[in-house]
């Protein structure tokens, strides 16, 4: 048995078992090894803005690449599909041996990552997102494409729920120029009953972050779990005490109904609105979404 030391799960695994994740295994021979490594599910010419990155390079376009697998479990995921669904882990045997039909995705060495990115150059690309599923359950995939986009003369931008290991936040660091942080949330009940996550771990991830490479952060507004008021001041109130805190830029989005939320109705625009007025409280730079 092997323990996996990504994040505060640290799953114990036996050769030819799967992590909570899907995206890390213990391969016979070779221990615990992302599954996702290469994998590619998603790959798209993005603008930065949709990352979302409101001052980090604006105006200008970024190559989007997106794997499997999640170590959370958000009912409102937009991409359980390659997140966390029955396909997430068909993708995730493959590595085992095993090629259902319904898995899709195919290989694309950190080379071939870093020659496309530099291929659009002249489409106003200035590097590679890492996005969509959650980057870091394959860190080892965004460390070593990283290196090579950056040997390019070009950027890293990496979307992640911050649910990592801060020994995995350093392997990337020195690669990685921008991030968008989920902070989903502030509190531990919402975390670990709703997410399946650990508030704490998210808050270290994005303090670390945050005195390293350009960091915002993003926070979904769901009805009736993370809406009120002194929540948000709460949150807001912490990101300020970083150093530098008050220049975060913070996203606070509009939630739709989706996946396994689609009881609940769409975050209504003005609490959206009064919610960002509290924030500005605090920090500069507040930006609306989905509205």
């Amino acid at each position: 048995m092997r323990q996996c030391d990504v994040c505060f799960r640290h799953c114990q695994l036996n050769e030819g078992e799967t992590g909570f994740c899907a995206a890390r295994g213990f391969i016979p021979g070779q221990g615990i090894v992302p599954l996702n490594y290469g994998r590619v599910t998603a790959l798209a010419l993005d603008p930065v803005e949709k990352k979302p990155l409101a001052r980090f390079h604006p105006g200008s376009m970024i190559l989007s690449y997106g794997s499997f697998g999640c170590n959370l479990r958000c009912p409102f995921c937009q991409n359980s599909d390659i997140s966390w669904s029955d396909e997430t882990f068909s993708l995730s045997r493959q590595a085992f041996g095993e090629s259902p039909d319904s898995a899709r995705s195919e290989y694309i060495s950190p080379e071939e990552l870093a020659a496309t990115a530099e291929y659009y150059r002249d489409q106003g690309n200035i590097g590679v997102a890492f996005t969509y599923n959650e980057p870091l359950v394959g860190y080892e995939y965004v460390r070593d494409a990283a290196r090579l986009v950056h040997e390019n003369g070009m950027l890293n931008v990496l979307v992640t729920n911050g649910c990592a290991e801060l020994t995995v936040l350093e392997e990337i660091l020195p690669y990685i120029d921008a991030m968008n942080i989920d902070l989903k949330g502030f509190s531990d009940y919402y975390y670990s009953h709703v997410l399946r996550g650990n508030r704490k771990m998210i808050m270290d991830f994005i303090e670390h972050a945050a005195g390293n490479c350009h960091v915002e952060l993003t926070t979904l507004i769901v009805p009736g779990e993370n809406d009120s008021e002194d929540e948000m001041r709460a949150m807001t109130e912490w990101i300020a005490s970083l150093p530098g805190g008050c220049l975060i830029p913070l996203h606070v989005t509009r939630f739709f109904p989706r996946f396994h939320m689609t009881d609940r109705q769409a975050t209504d625009v003005r609490l959206l609105y009064r919610l960002a007025n509290v924030a500005r409280e605090r920090l500069e730079h507040v930006y609306t979404g989905n509205c």
